[in-house]
């Protein structure tokens, strides 16, 4: 999300001329024409190749221009954050001849999942099975995607998911159930549907808990837990015994 911010940095920078993209300068030594796969998309801006930024208004044509799409691309390297920023931006078209199928890395937010196929977008899926089994994904989760690509969207053929950031935090508290949702330390997700949880334990709120967490989308929240431990160890049956067994109730706010 973070390249997204530095992106919209990068247009105060910029010193736009509308013709600029109507010709491009000559003996320029810090232009160069490359091509690349678009990788991540949002809003109005995007990202070539995870390294080259650019704005909508850089891309010519009308043709909508989506995750996966090849590109040929005129790279300006930005002196002020240097970065390389995409001045102009041409789509190739799918029938522009065979070329040897690349492998790439794409970042991507499961938009749903269905049985046993998970949806990244309308053009983007894969099965369930190549997803790395150290977590079990969740809409809303940001994964790595290794695909191998051929001119067009159609021709993406993803190898292999994980999940993209990870990471854990002790001692924390949880500060709201609802349902079978929840929230821990204010700004952590999760919902009982996709959490593991010890044997006979059940989330209540002001528990003292060990979090495992990915990165992963819900409302105004960027984790998720996928573990929930309570800090304190937890014997099965003992939720009902006046406090004897339940965890730690610390409840202190640790740095995420």
């Amino acid at each position: 999300m973070l390249r997204f911010l530095r992106l919209a940095l990068a247009l105060f920078w910029r010193t736009a001329d509308p013709a600029e993209r109507q010709g491009l300068p000559q003996g320029e030594p810090q232009l160069k024409t490359v091509q690349g796969v678009v990788t991540s998309f949002c809003g109005d801006y995007g990202v070539i190749d995870e390294s080259i930024y650019f704005s909508c208004d850089a891309v010519t044509g009308n043709a909508p221009l989506k995750v996966g799409q090849r590109v040929n691309v005129v790279v300006e390297e930005d002196e002020t954050l240097h970065e390389l920023r995409a001045i102009q931006v041409d789509i190739v078209p799918y029938d522009a001849g065979p070329s040897e199928a690349e492998t790439k890395i794409l970042i991507g937010c499961i938009e749903s999942i269905s049985e046993d196929t998970v949806y990244i977008s309308e053009d983007i899926y894969f099965s369930l099975d190549i997803v790395s089994e150290d977590f079990v994904p969740y809409k809303g989760d940001w994964l790595d995607i290794e695909y191998s690509s051929e001119p067009g969207v159609s021709n993406i053929e993803v190898i292999s998911a994980k999940h993209t950031r990870w990471d854990h935090v002790e001692e924390v508290c949880i500060t709201s159930v609802r349902g079978r949702n929840g929230v821990i330390h204010n700004t952590i997700f999760f919902t009982l549907d996709s959490v593991k949880l010890p044997h006979g334990y059940q989330p209540r709120v002001f528990d003292t808990v060990d979090v495992v967490m990915v990165e992963s989308t819900h409302f105004c929240y960027t984790w998720r837990a996928v573990s929930i431990t309570p800090a304190q160890k937890f014997s099965p049956g003992s939720q009902d015994d006046g406090g004897r067994g339940r965890p730690k109730r610390k409840c202190y706010s640790p740095t995420i």
